[in-house]
């Protein structure tokens, strides 16, 4: 028994094929350059990476797929558990394509081509916000004109869900603890980076918030910001709102502040004595640092922080960093084993910290492809 799993972004389409019982990968690959020559459309990536597959000895009328997972970023107030996809869903997400124009309509061209391609099997919806859904009032609600965020469906939605949940029950699992006893802060730190505080299996704050714009310094999004800032932008330098989202959403964060939004670039920059990509780096981690601190304070007991993704698996500077000088916290990053590469969950803090520190693939393609077969 094997699932697809399909996540279209604009530009690339990322799949796998997993046996969601075993944990096991059949398959991964990545087409990109969709609206190039080569990758005109979503219809010729996929047909791509069934190529791909093909070519591996991989043929889709002989994997036993029983299912196709989808990411989906947004589901708003109304989509919080895996759905199955079909006409009338499919509407609902453009709908809901304002709250997250850089990721849904991608994922709906996706879609749209994959039950096209493959009209025999079910198709399933994973959203990013479902782990979030039932934040804590105070947590999840912006302190605006109440009858404005009722009309709007304003509120905190919270992103990198499927992640958050899976690195915190791996941590349970690392730990050989029950979930529901531990009071986490896992921090997903890629190209697109959030936190999350999670108290007992349940999450009590995040860092994104209606939009994944909020939050954290990510590669190319701002994060936190002044509301104020657009206003003054729109006012006084006369920006249209299409040209400041583009701004916050494509040409700020570490690439707006330093030139680079790949960690391994903007280090090398940093050793040739670069200045601004100092300074987009030590943006980055004042900020992550403020979060792990308002998380502290939020859990009240904090049992284990967890790095993942991208930048929390493979940057042991950004990881020391993070939490230097916190022990009179209860954190203390062993240098040694921080340093040591692996693939594989570690703990990197002393034997004497009394926040125990991981390092936690993520993988996010095993849970949608769970979520998929427990539902089809």
């Amino acid at each position: 028994m094997t699932v697809l799993v399909i996540n279209s972004g604009s530009s690339s389409l990322k799949y796998a094929v997993v046996k969601p019982a075993s944990g096991e990968f059949l398959a991964d690959g990545i087409v990109e350059q969709i609206g190039s020559a080569q990758v005109p459309d979503h219809d010729a990536a996929l047909r791509a990476a069934f190529d791909e597959l093909a070519g591996q000895g991989l043929h889709l009328d002989t994997l036993g797929l029983v299912a196709v997972g989808h990411r989906v970023v947004h589901g708003g107030k109304a989509f919080y558990c895996p759905t199955l996809i079909d006409s009338e869903l499919i509407g609902k997400l453009e709908e809901l394509s304002p709250l997250a124009p850089l990721h849904n309509p991608p994922a709906i061209l996706g879609i749209e081509v994959a039950r096209k391609l493959l009209p025999d099997l079910p198709h399933v919806a994973v959203f990013d916000t479902a782990f979030f859904h039932n934040l804590p009032a105070a947590a999840a609600n912006y302190a605006i004109d109440r009858a404005v965020a009722e009309r709007w469906d304003i509120r905190r939605y919270g992103f990198h869900g499927t992640s958050h949940e899976y690195v915190s029950q791996q941590a349970a699992a690392f730990l050989d603890r029950p979930y529901e006893s531990l009071n986490q802060i896992v921090l997903h730190l890629g190209n697109g980076a959030s936190a999350s505080a999670i108290a007992g299996g349940r999450p009590v704050d995040t860092s994104m918030g209606m939009t994944p714009m909020e939050g954290l310094v990510m590669g190319t999004r701002s994060g936190d910001i002044d509301p104020g800032i657009i206003l003054f932008l729109r006012r006084a330098a006369g920006m249209d709102v299409e040209d400041i989202d583009t701004m916050l959403n494509r040409e700020s964060g570490v690439r707006g502040l330093g030139g680079e939004n790949d960690f391994r670039k903007l280090r090398a920059c940093i050793e040739s004595g670069d200045e601004n990509a100092r300074l987009a780096y030590d943006v980055y981690i004042h900020r992550l640092r403020k979060y792990v601190g308002a998380y502290l304070a939020v859990l009240g007991r904090t049992d284990v922080i967890s790095f993942t993704a991208g930048v929390g698996e493979n940057d042991a500077a950004v990881r020391r960093d993070a939490l230097a000088g916190l022990t009179a916290l209860g954190i203390e990053i062993d240098e040694e084993l921080n340093a040591l590469p692996s693939r594989e969950a570690r703990r990197i803090s002393t034997p004497e910290s009394p926040v125990t520190v991981l390092v936690v693939p993520t993988n996010e393609e095993l849970a949608i492809a769970q979520a998929c077969a427990a539902l089809a």
